[in-house]
């Protein structure tokens, strides 16, 4: 799994921003059955948290209709230069982590 974050590009502190992240993900419901007849099992993402510079700013507890390669949106304020670290977890237990550097502008 890997993900895509966008942050703006000139940040001053203080500044509220938008965060945008896409977690690439297949997302599988559990509802499919293979050319067999066996069930798919269910793997989507369970949980998503993000922290900056180790303080949670943002968490989302997912079921299985989330759509595949989900998409968050959220805000949080410039405080100070850093790192968002995001971390998510699936139904099969494999845990990812990214991180994306906060530059303030001079």
């Amino acid at each position: 799994m890997t993900a895509r974050v966008q942050v703006p590009g000139q940040i001053r502190r203080g500044e509220v921003i938008e965060i945008r992240v896409i977690i690439q993900h297949p997302m599988e419901t559990g509802y499919r059955h293979d050319e067999t007849g066996t069930a798919i099992a269910r793997n989507t993402i369970r949980s998503v948290v993000c922290r900056y510079d180790g303080v949670e700013i943002f968490r989302a507890e997912t079921s299985s209709g989330i759509a595949a390669n989900p998409y968050f949106l959220f805000t949080t304020v410039a405080e100070s230069a850093g790192t968002l670290q995001f971390d998510w977890v699936d139904d099969a237990g494999v845990e990812e982590s990214y991180r994306v550097p906060i530059v303030l502008a001079n």
